[in-house]
Parts: structure tokens; C-alpha cells; sequence
């Protein structure tokens, strides 16, 4: 079985983070953008989009109800612009209810699978659990710092974390004992077979 990688002793002290106490478990406090969008659940991406249409649906309308007597052509550049608008706020819609699950702050029992499946995969592959860094440790501290928790505020300031570091609240023992314990069931299913 794959022992921790030393790239998770720290020789900076590590602040401990704050754990929020909620209905649900967290997975992760700062997690990785691509981990976000991969986890996002389809009626994530319908609310989302039901969203996003609001802004061109309303220019619609109101267009319609009251003619912006702009000239020939002036309402497409308008009809663009909203559905830009649109589009952004059903990304980052997406995006913050997603993030939400990762923190416990949604029903999150699909995303605690997913998680524990993927990390027990890396735990048997010997991989970092949350990546490689080309950043230095003080650096993966910064960007922890400053994008934990972010997206409950990702209407104001979109802020997303694109650094893997290894501080995400959570003690990660569990992925390696679950390794293990997949490890002496496969290899007891070996033994029987023999």
C-alpha cells in the first residue's frame, strides 16, 4: 500500500482551519476548480441555466412591452451584452452551489462517494491526494488563505482556487485507511480464489 507523501509534512506551521458545524459533512474547504466542475451535479447546471435565461429573457420582454427605438441594429449589441450576463451568472451559479456541497452546506452524499472513490483511487496509485504543485509551500498557503470559503461569495468577487496545496480541512487518514482496507479485501478475494 502507498505510504502519505512527504509533499504533505509541512515545515511552515499550519493555522488549523475553522471547521463549520452543519447538517452535512465537508468534503472540502478550498477545492480545486476542476474538482468543483467535475462534481457539479446536472440539476446544478438546469437551476443554472434556468438563471442565466432571466437576463436575455428579460431584455426580451422588456423590449417588447416598451421598443428601445434605438435604430436599425441597436438591439442585438443589447441582446448580446444580456445574454454574456447570462451566461457568466449561470457558470457562477453553478459554480457557488456546487462549491456549497464541498463545504456541507447542501445534501452532499453523491460528492462524499465521488470523493472518497477518487482520493482511495490516488491513495492505491501512490499519487499526492490533491495534486502536484509547481508553487512553492508558502505560496500553496497563500492561495489556501485566500480562496477557502470563497465561493459563498463568488456573486460579489469570483474567486476560485487553480492551486493544488494540501490544506483542505480535512483529516485526510481516512482515504489511506479505506486504501487499506480495499487492499486486504482484494487480497483475501485473491487468496479465495486460489
Amino acid at each position: 500500500m502507498a505510504t502519505p507523501s512527504t509533499t504533505e509534512n509541512f515545515t511552515q506551521p499550519v493555522v488549523p482551519d475553522k471547521v463549520p458545524t452543519g447538517e452535512y459533512p465537508l468534503i472540502d474547504n478550498d477545492p480545486h476548480f476542476k474538482r468543483v466542475m467535475a462534481y457539479a451535479r446536472p440539476t446544478d447546471w438546469a437551476t443554472g441555466a434556468g438563471v442565466g435565461a432571466l437576463s436575455p429573457g428579460l431584455m426580451l420582454y422588456w423590449e417588447k412591452v416598451s421598443p428601445s427605438f434605438v435604430g436599425k441594429g441597436g438591439f442585438p449589441p443589447i441582446m448580446r451584452l444580456s445574454a454574456a450576463v447570462g451566461v457568466a451568472g449561470c457558470f457562477l451559479f453553478t459554480y457557488s452551489r456546487s462549491c456549497a456541497r464541498f463545504y456541507g452546506a447542501r445534501e452532499n452524499r453523491r460528492e462524499i462517494d465521488m470523493d472518497m472513490r477518487e482520493m482511495v483511487a490516488k491513495v492505491k496509485r501512490g499519487e499526492p491526494l490533491y495534486g502536484k504543485s509547481d508553487v512553492s509551500e508558502y505560496m500553496q498557503g497563500v492561495a489556501h488563505r485566500n480562496s477557502r470559503y470563497a465561493s459563498t461569495f463568488a456573486h460579489v468577487i469570483p474567486w476560485p482556487n487553480f492551486v493544488n496545496h494540501p490544506y483542505h480541512g480535512v483529516d485526510t487518514a481516512k482515504y489511506y485507511r479505506q486504501a487499506e482496507l480495499e487492499l486486504e479485501q482484494e487480497q483475501v478475494g485473491k487468496a479465495d480464489r486460489a
